[in-house]
């Protein structure tokens, strides 16, 4: 039951950063999505698509991850390792959206200027 809960912290967490992003960038109709190693944009979505895309991948590995914890018993001496690693994979998440609308707040403001 912690797994689940644990995992609907993460995704709520991921989903806020996105809501808030959205009020953030209301102004772009599209957002960068990926980046070369000099800086310059490679790629550009819909806003929605840009912010929606990290969340929705979170749901899917955070599902999948909660219905494996239920359903599929650890192999032996992995028992207390589905924490830390859910932990892992939601902070993982967490950072990644984070750096994903640092860098979209970057572009956009050398884009204007």
């Amino acid at each position: 039951m912690i797994v689940l809960c644990l995992a609907l912290i993460f995704g709520l967490i991921v989903a806020a950063l996105s809501l808030r992003a959205n009020g953030r960038f209301r102004t772009a109709d599209r957002l960068p999505m990926q980046w070369s190693l000099s800086g310059s944009v490679n790629w550009w979505a819909p806003r929605i698509v840009a912010l929606s895309f990290i969340p929705a991948t979170a749901a899917v590995i955070l599902g999948l991850f909660v219905f494996l914890a239920l359903t599929v018993r650890p192999r032996a001496g992995q028992e207390d390792m589905v924490l830390p690693m859910l932990i892992i994979i939601g902070s993982a998440f967490t950072a990644v959206q984070v750096l994903h609308h640092w860098l979209i707040a970057r572009t956009l403001r050398d884009s204007r200027g």
